[in-house]
């Protein structure tokens, strides 16, 4: 069975920083690209950054390009979200995902998900 799981939330002022992490239980995920979406209270789950299986192809949404930086460890099983410059508006749930059909960062920027969600990490970000 597939886990993911994320860690690496909490509280922090506006404009500090935080670093999520999310882990695969699958080595054969290392093959797969990963993303990470963010849930704000009273709204829809929304798409924040991916990665392609290599690393090297990232993907961010326009609310955090030039804030967030993704990456992948080099086994490719653990993916990390380093957040910089945090805003109140990137208060949220952030949750793992993987499992699309492609090992590139296509299906995320096509608007797709993959069949596989953490558990979420909450991030609250202070004024």
């Amino acid at each position: 069975q597939v886990r993911l799981v994320e860690s690496g939330g909490g509280l922090v002022q506006s404009g500090g920083s935080l670093r999520l992490s999310c882990a695969a239980s699958v080595r054969t995920f290392s093959t797969h690209a990963m993303g990470w979406f963010r849930q704000a209270p009273g709204k829809e789950r929304e798409f924040v950054a991916a990665i392609d299986w290599s690393g090297s192809s990232k993907y961010y949404s326009d609310s955090v390009k030039g804030r967030f930086t993704i990456s992948r460890n080099r086994t490719g099983t653990t993916v990390n979200l380093e957040m910089n410059s945090l805003k109140p508006e990137d208060t949220g749930v952030y949750y793992c995902n993987t499992g699309t059909r492609s090992s590139r960062i296509s299906d995320y920027q096509a608007g797709g998900v993959g069949r596989y969600w953490g558990q979420g990490t909450q991030v609250t970000v202070s004024s």
